[in-house]
This record gives structure tokens, sequence and C-alpha cells, in this order.
């Protein structure tokens, strides 16, 4: 017995070896999975129900921190509009349902949502070392500029990016260095503020990383009351109408400004989910009256203009009149304003004003399907749409068949209200207009799509043959720039999350691939001014091109491109209930703001 009991022995050893050389050879053929941050970090959550009642007022522990809530009012609102009191609504479910993923899936989803991960850590540690506080890094030279106030909009923009990539060390040290920011009239880098920008960048900001943190690091909700009393003192006008380019200077001292003669839709129509939040948080409905006194004026006026249910981009805040313009567009100027009528219904949570939101909405977007969008003629018949610019008059409206990029957001707007409206017209549409996008993404020379360009159209929205006389799938490119955009990558992270499709996946990987390799610099990523020749063109005249500018490329790199654009491919291929379209609505600047449920 003892014998067999050694050679049982021996055997089982020699097996033990052959097993596990086996494994490591097997193994070693594999790709191996990357260390990513665990999955769904953000259901904690111990934000409120209901605004706290009294409000929150901001923790000032510095004695010489500016406060702009003591600035008083010249137009002072005595009862202001408040969000009602009502139970959240139950919404229709907006995600799909998801299959689950093969090993080799799975690896792929990892491997592809790692690198873009390295490319966002690659930026990050770039202004870190030479852009700190900045407000944009210089990809090209390794500078910086202040181009929004100069109050870290890098920043402020990306510290729920880095949440949610798991960036924690990164992140505490970007909320240290903001600490010091004191968003008081003296700081600013400009004389004038747009606001717009500061409240999508920097209030939208503050807002998502508070609820990221659960709503538990108050700094963060701090920064967001300082910032946003700032904002606020921009609606101290007769009309309540908000003053977009606004001088803190002449408002720290009490001298009353009145809003612009001629100003444009989206800056007056863009902070309705910035300032609901804030109010849901603190309970100060002093920002939720700013924007519903707005929202009452859109919905006025939106059936006296030429194409009723819509307005032009182009706007007198001053009156205000938003009747007289001519020009209607879901581009440039104008897009958010509509894309904020269907979250703000959903932040809502379907009580209370979100009705008016979503007249306003359906009013919009069934006119916008009408007079705007358009089938492309290309030569493959494929069936997709793009938005177009409608120039109307009181008797008829015309439709230029010029497209930007900016209006490619569109395809996940008319998808996300189709599924909170249950309009299967307007999902459908949707995914029209994001397959528009990424089919000019695929056909362009670079693999991008141009800033702005104007294409042969279809004469109706049925399939028309392609004219061989056409030289190219461009009539005329009017702007031929890619600056690092993320609007038709954030449709395809709609239509990826509503529909479960693969297929936008591996489109939106087509795409990060074409970006990264045009925009690549030895810092970060840069503007390309050009992207419609071949890269090899690019490459080839890049010895013409003087030193600092190489390969066609701008020093210009705006926050959104690690705040929007990786972001959103980031999410693309992360577990799909992270950051649920049922649980979060994203702002215009990519940050995602907790839904009430």
């Amino acid at each position: 017995m003892p014998s067999l009991n050694k050679r049982w022995s021996s055997f089982l050893t020699i097996s033990a070896i052959f097993l596990t050389l086996f494994i490591f050879l097997h193994n070693a053929n594999q790709v191996a999975i990357p260390s990513l941050p665990t999955r769904n970090r953000f259901t904690s959550n111990a934000c409120p129900l209901n605004p706290p009642n009294p409000p929150y007022n901001r923790t000032v522990t510095d004695p010489e921190s500016f406060s702009w809530r003591d600035i008083p009012d010249n137009y002072p609102v005595s009862d202001p509009i408040s969000l009602s009191s009502d139970q959240p609504l139950s919404l229709p479910r907006i995600q799909a349902s998801f299959p689950h993923l093969s090993t080799t899936e799975e690896e792929t989803r990892l491997h592809r949502q790692n690198a873009i991960r390295e490319t966002f850590q690659r930026a990050w540690r770039s202004y870190e070392n030479h852009a700190w506080k900045a407000d944009e890094l210089r990809p090209i030279t390794g500078g910086h500029k202040n181009t929004f106030g100069g109050w870290g909009a890098t920043l402020v923009d990306n510290l729920d990016t880095l949440l949610i990539m798991g960036l924690d060390e990164e992140f505490e040290r970007a909320v240290d260095a903001l600490l010091d920011v004191d968003f008081n009239p003296h700081s600013s880098s400009q004389p004038t503020i747009n606001l717009f920008e500061t409240t999508i960048r920097y209030l939208g900001g503050f807002i998502a990383a508070y609820d990221l943190s659960g709503c538990k690091d108050g700094r963060l909700l701090d920064k967001a009351v300082q910032i946003g009393d700032m904002i606020y003192k921009s609606f101290d006008t007769p009309s309540r109408m908000p003053i977009t380019r606004w001088n803190p200077h002449k408002a720290a001292g009490g001298e009353a400004q009145i809003p612009a003669a001629q100003g444009i839709i989206a800056e007056i129509a863009s902070s309705s989910l910035e300032l609901t939040r804030l109010s849901q948080l603190t309970g100060d409905m002093r920002y939720f009256d700013a924007i519903s006194r707005i929202t009452d004026i859109l919905d006025s006026q939106a059936p006296n203009t030429r194409i009723p249910g819509m307005w032009p981009v182009g706007v007198d805040v001053q009156k205000p009149d938003l009747t007289k313009g001519s020009t209607f567009s879901f581009g440039g100027m104008a897009d958010s304003a509509y894309e904020y009528l269907g979250k703000e219904f959903q932040l809502l949570g379907g009580v209370g004003r979100a009705s008016q939101y979503q007249r306003l909405y359906e009013g919009a977007l069934d006119a916008g399907a009408r007079h705007l969008l358009f089938r492309p003629m290309v030569p493959d018949h494929a069936d997709i749409l793009l938005p177009g610019i409608a120039h109307a008059t009181s008797l008829s409206v015309g439709l230029e068949p010029r497209a930007e990029h900016l209006s490619c957001f569109a395809g996940g707007m008319y998808a996300l209200g189709g599924k909170l409206f249950g309009n299967d017209s307007h999902l459908a549409v949707g995914k029209k207009l994001a397959d528009g996008c990424i089919w000019y993404y695929r056909n362009s020379p670079m693999g991008i799509m141009p800033e702005m360009f104007t294409v042969p159209r279809c004469p109706s929205l049925n399939e028309c043959i392609w004219d061989d006389t056409q030289k190219s799938i461009y009539t005329h490119v009017r702007d031929k720039h890619y600056i690092l955009r993320p609007e038709a990558l954030e449709s395809v992270f709609y239509m990826y999350r509503i529909t479960g499709d693969s297929k936008y996946r591996d489109a939106a990987w087509d795409m990060f691939l074409s970006i990264d390799a045009a925009t690549k610099t030895e810092f970060a990523n840069a503007a390309v001014k050009d992207v419609t020749v071949s890269l090899q063109k690019h490459e080839h005249d890049a010895g013409e091109v003087e030193k600092g500018d190489p390969v066609g490329k701008e020093d210009s790199m705006e926050s959104f491109w690690m705040a929007e654009t990786l972001k959103y491919l980031y999410l693309i291929f992360e577990e799909e209930d992270v950051l649920s379209l049922d649980e979060f609505v994203f702002n215009t600047e990519a940050h995602p703001f907790r839904v009430t449920r």
C-alpha cells in the first residue's frame, strides 16, 4: 500500500504540473483583462427625495469668501415659482434589456474601454503638469489658456469624468485645487462672462460631481451654490430675462444691466436642468423661478413664430420677442434649447410643470421633423436623415441641406423623447439621425465628419438614386474643422443604451480610432483643421506645416474633449446599468444629474 500511495501521489503531482502549464499557456494566448473601476459605483444615494426645508445655505468657512446673495437685487422676486410637492410619476423605461456577453465579447469591451480611459489619463496628466487650474491645455505646445473665466474650466468640467473612470486620487487633487477658486467679480479673467458656458460647464460640473458622490460631499454643493448665486444675479433685469454676456463688476457694484436686443435662443433657454437640479438639492426656489419665467415666455410665443412650435435662432431678449427671426435650426445657437425640453420633463419626474415641457417638446420636435429633417442622397442609398437649416417667411418655409456636427445630438434627443413619451415615430427618427451622422463619419476621408457642410438632398424622405455626376458626398464643406466635438458620439451613446444594438458599440470604436489617429499630439489631442483629406495626405504634407502646428492641427483642446467626447465613449463600453438613462439625465455638457424616483 505505501508504494501504491507513493505512485498515486506522484501521478497527482505530475498532473497538477501539466494542468498548471496548460492554464498558463492558455492564458498567455488570451488578452489580459485590464483593471477598471468596480461595477456601478453610484448606487449609494443620500440625495434628498424632497427639496430641503429650510433651504440649504452655503457653508462659508473663509470670512473673505465672496457671497453673491449679499448683493441686493434691483428687481427682486417676492413670490418665487416653486417645484411641485407631488410624488414623481413612474416614467416609461428608457434603457433596453441587454444580453449577457460571451467571454470574448467581454474582453473586447473591457479593452476598448481601457484604451479610451488611457487616452483620457494621458490628456489629464498633461493638464496637471502643464495647465493646472487654467481653463484649457494647449495640446501642441504644452501651454495653457483661459477662455471661460479662468476658474479652471477643465478641472470642474471633468470632476464627474474622474469619478466615472475611477480616478479617485486625481478627483481629490482636483477638488482641493478648486476650493481655492472664489467666484467673485474680480477673479474672472474676462470683463464679461458667457453665462451659458458658465452654467453648463461650471454649475453643471459641480452638481454632477455632487450627485455622483451620493450627495455626500458638501464641498461640491457649496461650490455649486456659490456659482449658482452668481448666475442667478444675471437674471436681475426688469423682465427677469437673463443677460447672457454679463458684467460681474457692474453687478457687484449694484449697477443695473439689461438683456441684449439681439440674442440667441440657446443661450436663454438652456439652463433649466442646472437650475432645477440646484433647487431640488437646496430647497432654494429662486433658481427654479428664474428658468420657469423663461419657459413661460417660450410657451406663450411658440405658436406665433414663423414655424409654430419652434423658435428662431436669433431673438430679442430685451423685449422679450422670440417671434421675428427667420432662421430655424437644431444646430449651433439653438441646439440645447430643444434638447432640454424632454430632459426637463424627466428631471421633474413628470409632475408639476413637467406637462408644460412635454407640450413644448412635442410641438417643437414635430415641427422640426416636418421642416428641418431631410434624406441625403448617398451612393449606397442608406436610409438616413440629417438636420438642415430652415429659412421661413410669412408665406413659406425653405430647407437648406446644410448640416452641422453640432446638430448630431438630435438623434439622441428624438430617441430619448420617443421613449419618454411613447412616441415610436420619434424613436425611428432618432435612429435614422444617429445613423446619418455615423454614415458621414464612416464615409469621410479621415473617418471624421467636418464641422459644417452641405450635401445633395433627396427630393423626399423616400429613396432616391445617386447622381453619378456628383464627385463627392459633399456639395460644399463650409467648415472643414473637427474640434474634438462629442455630438455624434452622444447620439451613439443614447442609441446603444436605448436599443441595445451592439452595432453602435462597433461604430463608436471606429469613430474613436479615427479621431485619436487624427488628433493625437505629444501632450493630448488637438483640433484638426481639415478632415476632408485623407490622414495619409496630412502626414505627407506635414513637412510643409510650420513647426508647432504638425499634421494640420490647431493648438486647442476644449474641456469638452475629456468632459463629453471621451466620457460618452467610455460609457458606451461601460456596464449598462452604470449611469442608467432611467436614473440620470445628462445636461448638454454631458454632466449626469440624478433623477428623483
